[in-house]
Parts: structure tokens; C-alpha cells; sequence
């Protein structure tokens, strides 16, 4: 397998980036070289595409390639470009993992099925294997943990971590236990990198030993992730944490409380008014309500240097 990045870009901050489509519900490839521009301007050093907060799951497959594509012409080699291509069958997968191969990505992410049948501890290590071996891009994972509709053991982790086509874990469990099975990997594996997908909790798993953070709010609080990681690289744990916490109100607010009742349509629509996206539109059809474009409003006013910096 030819190496395509050296390891130093997954360190500090990666995207899980939403997509910006038109009202049509068509991606909108205006948004998408916007959206890439303003990453840059972050500092960030990756786009995760078509994940959940990218809403893959729910995108049609024709529009999963045209924002990859849409992604890979912007980026210019400026960015890497990692795709989810989960799905209910390794073959599925791969399928998934060519067209995103053929778009120009760099990095196939496999999360777990979204339904898998008699899904015992040896099927899910075979979906996941066939999967690795015939994937023809470099592979990560996504460990979603407890979260998932089917559960990923944690043997299976292990191997799945070892497997010298793995190369990046996104790691969104929020258990300890499946963080430790991680870093254990990375011990005997140097080269595998650990990206965590926690953005409430950014401080402990840096301080842990992660190499960086994958953050769904990457596209509006990446330059603020970014001076967590290096707080943290200087030993300051108490500016660390300060960060973290206005991270923390930033999000909340974004997202509509700690209901997280307007997720996508929040994020998105903080996006349209930073004049990044066309539309706040999603395909979960989270709600905009009133409270949360207040809740916004005073984030664009207050949040400004570091949304804009």
C-alpha cells in the first residue's frame, strides 16, 4: 500500500464536516469550496465527509459523489479527504470505498453497520476484514461505541486496530475502556493515529495520549480546538480547559441546549450567516426554532475571533 501522507497531518485538528446543499436538496458546490476555504483559515488539517454530522446515512449516493468530488477539486492537496463508506455488507462497503477512491479521496472510514444480522462477535470481524483487505484506500475506523445500532466488541476492536491498513481510529465512544484498547494499538502500532470524536471532552483524551481531535463542530470551533491542542502540548491544563469550556457554551448553543434539539439545522445555519452555506436545510429535518437562532445570534456577536479569526 503506497503512502500517501506522513503521519504529522493527523496530528491537531480534523472536520467532521457538514454538507452544504442547495434547497433542492442537491449538494452545493459554491458552499463546498467556501466550506473548504474557511477550513483552511482554521488551521485544520483534514475533512471527514459523509458521516453522521455530514449526514451520509442519509444522503443519496449520487450526491455523496458530487461533494467528494466537490471537495477533493477545492481541497487542491491542501487537505486530506476521508469518506465514510459504511454499510450492511463488506461488499456494499467496497463498493463505496472504489466510488470514493475514484472521487479522490485519500482515506475510506469504516463505522459500524447500520443493521447486520445475527451479529455475533466473528460476523462483525468478517464484515469488517473482507472490508479492510479489499478496501483500495489506506482505511480508518470509527468507533462509535455503545451508540451504534450494532455493537462493535471490543476483540473485535483489537484486530481491527492491528491491521496494518488501519491508519486512522475516530474514536466517539466516550468509554475509557475502548480508548485504552486504542492507545494499547498505538503502543505496539507507532504509525496508527487516534483522532477523538468527543468535542465536550478534547482535554482528557489529548492529555491521554491522542494525536488529535475529529470534531463534528470542526467547521465553526476548529480554530478554538486548535488552542486546546496546543495548550495542552505547553502543560498549560488550566488555559486548556478555559478553552474548553467556552468550546463547550459555543456548541450548546449552536446546537440548541444540552437537549441538542436543533443539531444540524443550528450548525447550519450559524454556517448560512457566517456566509459559508446557501441553506440551513438537512435530511434528519432537525427544526431551527427561535431560541436557537437567538442562541446564535449572540454566538456570531460574542464568538466572533474565533469563528472568523
Amino acid at each position: 500500500m503506497p503512502t500517501i501522507f506522513n503521519p504529522d497531518q493527523f496530528c491537531g485538528v480534523w472536520s467532521a464536516a457538514p454538507t452544504p446543499f442547495s434547497d433542492d436538496m442537491t449538494v452545493d458546490v459554491s458552499s463546498v469550496r467556501r466550506m473548504v476555504e474557511h477550513h483552511l483559515r482554521l488551521g485544520v488539517k483534514g475533512l471527514f465527509l459523509c458521516g453522521t454530522n455530514g449526514e451520509g446515512p442519509w444522503m443519496p449516493d449520487r450526491e455523496k459523489h458530487a461533494l467528494v468530488r466537490a471537495a477533493v477539486k477545492s481541497a487542491r492537496g491542501r487537505l486530506l479527504i476521508a469518506v465514510q463508506v459504511s454499510d450492511n455488507s463488506a461488499a456494499r462497503i467496497l463498493d463505496n470505498a472504489w466510488a470514493a477512491a475514484d472521487a479522490g479521496a485519500h482515506i475510506a472510514v469504516i463505522a459500524p453497520p447500520y443493521f447486520l444480522v445475527n451479529a455475533e462477535s466473528d460476523k462483525v470481524l468478517k464484515l469488517y476484514m473482507d472490508a479492510i483487505e479489499g478496501c483500495p484506500l489506506p482505511v480508518g475506523i470509527y468507533d462509535r461505541g455503545k451508540h451504534s445500532s450494532v455493537a462493535v466488541p471490543e476483540e473485535v476492536l483489537q484486530a481491527l486496530y492491528a491491521h496494518p491498513k488501519v491508519v486512522l481510529v475516530k474514536d466517539s465512544s466516550q468509554d475509557p475502556a475502548r480508548r485504552d484498547i486504542a492507545l494499547a494499538a498505538r503502543k505496539k502500532r507507532p504509525e496508527l493515529r487516534l483522532l477523538n470524536g468527543d468535542e465536550f471532552n478534547c482535554v482528557e483524551y489529548l492529555l491521554a495520549g491522542y494525536d488529535g481531535l475529529l470534531l463534528g463542530g470542526g467547521v465553526f470551533n476548529g480554530y478554538l480546538a486548535g488552542q486546546i491542542v496546543s495548550a495542552v502540548g505547553k502543560g498549560d491544563l488550566a488555559l486548556a480547559e478555559e478553552l474548553q469550556q467556552r468550546m463547550n457554551a459555543i456548541m450548546y448553543a449552536v446546537y440548541g441546549g444540552e437537549q441538542i434539539a436543533c443539531w444540524l439545522s443550528g450548525e447550519k445555519k450559524l454556517l448560512v450567516e457566517m456566509g459559508l452555506f446557501s441553506t440551513w436545510r438537512n435530511f434528519p429535518d432537525y427544526p431551527l426554532t427561535a431560541a436557537c437562532s437567538k442562541a446564535i445570534a449572540r454566538v456570531l456577536e460574542k464568538d466572533a475571533d474565533i469563528l472568523l479569526p
